[in-house]
């Protein structure tokens, strides 16, 4: 037989107290601050957040802006992400050292990283295709019916459907829909790029 083992009232205590302690939680890392907003923004999450200036944004979030809302933020102290209204942005991974990877689902935005910032590989998600960022201020949204990407500064690649193109600045370039390869780049005319800078107010 066994021997038994009794535990004392406080021996019990003690080893239940140890069982139940909380696993430690681990902190979001913030990666910017909220620059200025208009109308209604948040970062989707348990719970919500509404964003207002100085806000700060962490790792993980999807911000999002209402309709005539707009954000502007900025990220990794290097790079300023400027939305325009009914649009969500999910922040992947960013950091100044190691680059980023964002997701835009819906809306238009303005990347606007510094000239003199390190030129970290940035990827930027969309339903329609990739844009590999080489440059350093682009507008990605809707244009004219389409999905569009214009550079102004810089240099990316889009890709989506089989094909790639490479942009440089003064050229954009449409995806009709997802599944659809890049059109050829083209110089985007004047009144094209103002009605896109104006969706995100840059």
């Amino acid at each position: 037989m066994a021997p038994r083992i009794e535990l004392s009232r406080r021996q019990v205590l003690l080893t239940a107290s140890v069982v139940m302690l909380p696993l430690p939680i681990r902190a979001a890392a913030d990666v910017g601050v909220v620059e200025t907003t208009k109308g209604k923004a948040w970062a989707a999450g348990s719970p919500t957040r509404d964003l207002v200036a100085q806000a700060v944004v962490f790792l993980g979030d999807e911000i999002g802006t209402g309709a005539e809302s707009r954000l502007a933020m900025l990220l990794a102290g290097t790079t300023r992400i400027l939305m325009g209204p009914q649009t969500t942005l999910t922040i992947d991974q960013f950091t100044a050292e190691a680059g980023g990877e964002l997701v835009l689902g819906d809306g238009a935005m303005l990347f606007d990283r510094d000239e003199g910032a390190q030129k970290t590989p940035v990827q930027l998600s969309t339903a329609f295709g990739l844009i590999a960022v080489r440059g350093t201020r682009f507008f990605a949204g809707p244009s004219k019916g389409k999905f569009g990407v214009f550079v102004e500064r810089g240099e990316v690649r889009l890709s989506g459907g089989g094909g790639e193109v490479a942009l440089l600045p003064g050229f954009g370039s449409d995806i009709a829909a997802p599944g659809q390869p890049p059109s050829q780049p083209a110089a985007w005319k004047q009144a094209r790029i103002e009605a896109a800078m104006a969706l995100v107010g840059g």
